[in-house]
């Protein structure tokens, strides 16, 4: 059975909009050049900030970001950039008995204005905060010795393949792509990632009820197996 659910923050949690568009605003750019460009490297295989070293070639990015923060335009998230399921989804959960952990590539600050949203988890963490980044498999070592549950019994949530689906299972962890943003959609029904993914959803509302379908068919005192994967659309 699922002990711990981990989940992704940027298009599984929170909607990058308002990231996005204060980046193209301190760049002096228009927000649709910089949200294409973040586009073309991501569905290349590249990191969205590899998009900001394309309009600013050998840029530092923490230089950067640490720039914007002393002039008042760091980042910032509030209730409006969360995903509508996102309190209804954590809640319930936890309410089933499950560990529920926020971990996804983002920088420190990012972790504590999330925590300052006090969203229904039992600990929240970025890979600023851990000092390495998805898709390295130290980052899933970390997250799991957070989750104080093993492998099996641990599930990765996320909308990109390359760094949430495929770097989870390979840590021997189950994973659920959330056809949510634009890699979700860009991914949903990749062959490799059907084949990977233990569940497929376009909700966190719906994900939350193959979970709990997952636990019936399981029992109370059953362990979780990686195989039968199932689809929720």
């Amino acid at each position: 059975m699922i002990q711990t659910v981990v989940f992704d923050v940027a298009e599984t949690l929170v909607k990058e909009d308002r990231h996005w568009a204060g980046w193209a605003d301190w760049l002096g750019v228009p927000r649709y050049t910089l949200d294409a460009l973040v586009g073309v490297v991501v569905s290349r295989g590249g990191e969205g900030e590899d998009a900001l070293r394309l309009l600013h070639p050998g840029m530092d990015v923490a230089s950067a970001r640490h720039a914007r923060e002393s002039a008042g335009r760091g980042e910032y998230l509030d209730e409006s950039d969360l995903y509508a399921d996102v309190r209804p989804a954590l809640g319930a959960l936890r309410d089933m008995g499950k560990r529920v952990i926020v971990a996804g590539n983002q920088s420190a600050r990012a972790g504590a204005l999330l925590r300052g949203l006090d969203l229904p988890a039992d600990a929240v963490t970025t890979s600023g905060e851990l000092g390495v980044a998805k898709p390295d498999p130290a980052f899933f070592e970390r997250v799991l010795d957070l989750a104080g549950s093993a492998p099996h019994e641990t599930v990765y949530v996320g909308d990109l393949p390359a760094v949430d689906v495929f770097p989870a299972k390979a840590a021997g962890m189950r994973a659920a792509h959330l056809r949510r943003g634009p890699w979700g959609y860009l991914w949903a029904d990749d062959p490799e990632v059907v084949a990977a993914a233990d569940w497929r959803a376009d909700s966190l509302t719906r994900l939350v009820n193959a979970l709990a379908e997952d636990d019936r068919m399981n029992g109370a005192n059953e362990p979780a197996h990686a195989g039968g994967r199932g689809e929720e659309g």
